[in-house]
Formats: C-alpha cells, sequence, structure tokens
C-alpha cells in the first residue's frame, strides 16, 4: 500500500506527541518538529506508510536521544489491559462461540494505537471492550476458523502493546503447538516488543520471535533472515493492525489482517466504514465466499458456527 498525502498531518502529530511524552522542553519540540517536516518533504509516496514512519521515528529518536519514547504509556497501557483480562475471559469462556468472540476481542484491542490516537484512556479501551459485538464485522469466520484448522505452521504477528493483552485471548483459542508469536525488533511507536509479550503472559504459552525491524509494520526486506525464514514455512499469517496491513497487503502469502479500521485512508482502501472490525484475508489466498459486504455480527451469529474449531 502506498502513502497518501493525508497521511503527512499523522506522520507530523505523530512526532509532536512523542517528543511531549519524553521532555517539557519547547526547544527540543522545535527541534523535532523541524527534522521531521524536513524529512517528511523528501517522502517517497510510493513507499507504504510504515516505511516513511520507520524513517521518521529513527529521526525522533536520536533528536531526543530517547530509545523507546512510549515505553512508560506501553506499560500503562499493559497493566490496564491485565485488568480487563479476567473479566474478559469469563466472557469468551461462556459465548456459544469462543473462537469468534476472542476474535472480535482482538480485533477491539486494535483501538489501542498511538500512531491514530496519542491520547486514548482507559475508557476508550473499556467502552471498546464493551461494545466487542455491537461494532460492524466484515469477515467470513468459517473461513478463518477452517485456515486455522488446517494450517500447520501459523505465525501470529502483533501489533500494539496493551493489544497484546487481547490477542492472548485469541492465541488461547488456536493450536498453540503450531503458533509462533513476532514482534518488533526494536522499539517504535507503542508498537509491542518481547517485553510487552512477556507482560502478556504470552512467552509461556508460545515461542515469541522478533522481527529483527523496527518498522512500525512488516517490511520484509528489512525484517531479520530468521523472520523472513519463519514467514516464508508459515502456513497461515495471522497479521494484527494496520501497520501490518499496509506492509503486506500486496504479498504473496496466505494472510488474515485483523485490524479495527480507525483512520479514513485505511478505510477507503478497503473499502469499508471507519470503525469497522476488519478481518480479511489477503488478495493472494484463496477468495473467501460471500458477497463481500459489511455485516453486522451478534453473538447469535457467531453462536451458529458452533464452538469448536
Amino acid at each position: 500500500m502506498n502513502t497518501y498525502l493525508d497521511c503527512i498531518p499523522c506522520f507530523a502529530r505523530q512526532a509532536l506527541e512523542a517528543a511531549r511524552f519524553v521532555t517539557d522542553d519547547p526547544a527540543i519540540h522545535e527541534s523535532v518538529m523541524r527534522g521531521i517536516l524536513r524529512e517528511a518533504a523528501q517522502m517517497d509516496f510510493s513507499q507504504s506508510p510504515p516505511a516513511i514512519g520507520q524513517k521518521l521515528h529513527r529521526t525522533l529518536r536520536d533528536l531526543t536521544r530517547v530509545d523507546d519514547p512510549y515505553r512508560e504509556i506501553k506499560d500503562h497501557c499493559n497493566q490496564a489491559a491485565l485488568e480487563m483480562l479476567p473479566d474478559l475471559s469469563a466472557r469468551i469462556r461462556d459465548s456459544a462461540d469462543p473462537l469468534f468472540t476472542a476474535l472480535r476481542v482482538a480485533i477491539a484491542g486494535n483501538v489501542i494505537d498511538l500512531g491514530v490516537n496519542g491520547h486514548i484512556r482507559g475508557s476508550d479501551v473499556k467502552n471498546a471492550m464493551a461494545n466487542i459485538l455491537n461494532e460492524p464485522f466484515h469477515g467470513n469466520i468459517e473461513d478463518f476458523r477452517d485456515t486455522v484448522r488446517s494450517a500447520r505452521k501459523i505465525l501470529y504477528l502483533a501489533d500494539n502493546a496493551g493489544e497484546i493483552v487481547f490477542d492472548r485471548l485469541l492465541i488461547e483459542q488456536l493450536p498453540l503447538d503450531r503458533v509462533t508469536l513476532a514482534v518488533r525488533g526494536t522499539p517504535v511507536l507503542n508498537d509491542a516488543t518481547r517485553v510487552d509479550a512477556e507482560a502478556a503472559g504470552l512467552h509461556d504459552l508460545v515461542e515469541v520471535i522478533n522481527n529483527g525491524s523496527d518498522a512500525p509494520g512488516t517490511i520484509l526486506t528489512d525484517c531479520s533472515r530468521d523472520f523472513r525464514r519463519r514467514f516464508s514455512m508459515a502456513d497461515l499469517v495471522i497479521a494484527k493492525g494496520q501497520g501490518n496491513f499496509e506492509t503486506l497487503s500486496d504479498t504473496n502469502a496466505d494472510i488474515f489482517f485483523l485490524f479495527k479500521a480507525k483512520c479514513p485512508v485505511i478505510a477507503n482502501h478497503v473499502g469499508l466504514p471507519v470503525g469497522t472490525h476488519v478481518a480479511i484475508r489477503g488478495r493472494h489466498a484463496h477468495p473467501c465466499p460471500g458477497d463481500g459486504k459489511p455485516r453486522e455480527s451478534t453473538e447469535t451469529m457467531a453462536g451458529s458456527a458452533g464452538k469448536d474449531l
């Protein structure tokens, strides 16, 4: 996916918010913004937004001399999500279709995206979880279920801190002995790294690897050789978040993209309303059955699928 002109204000906002996370010094804020805008003037719009974001956030870290500007807020998001985990686990366990409910929880967790909203509050996340089955949903749960059942090696690409706690609930519904979880190689934005996977307890459930990259997405050419090998060997890739969609939507692999369409650029790109919970299969896999139109999903609809994978 190429970068749109509409992405430029978002990049600038991200940089200023991150600078303000680490210092109150207006001189540093100004220095960061000038540096970011110089970088923006050289943007190659044929690249994906995460490819450009990677360069901008490297500049940001150099100017602020802080390796992980979002660390404090990532820890806060993890803790807030962990506090919600018992109630959500019970809701999934008691639902008519645990896999579908866990899928919706994982997608709802994608609201924790500081690249889109740098001022998200705990109340926003709680509201998202309270309404997981009331949000518009576009996808085919039966195709997802069948693909998971037949896959021998599943590579799950995490997105953000906090969100990764909710990913755990979906991963617990998958065949754990066939799942590998991948996080970012080094900090960028509020994307999840190994620290966040361990905070979520995922290292006790599945193998956790990092992709060797600091891009807020998955740019295969920038990832480590080991990650690229794991990616090529996977029968199924489950890619969380808009950044992974932006970088992998044209990739020749069997990928299910799970995200909430949070910004107009992505929503327009996939042809769905802003706010839609999306679970779509990549264009290089066989197409999902159905008419492709957004559907309102309810617990009753989910229940018709049965409880087992």
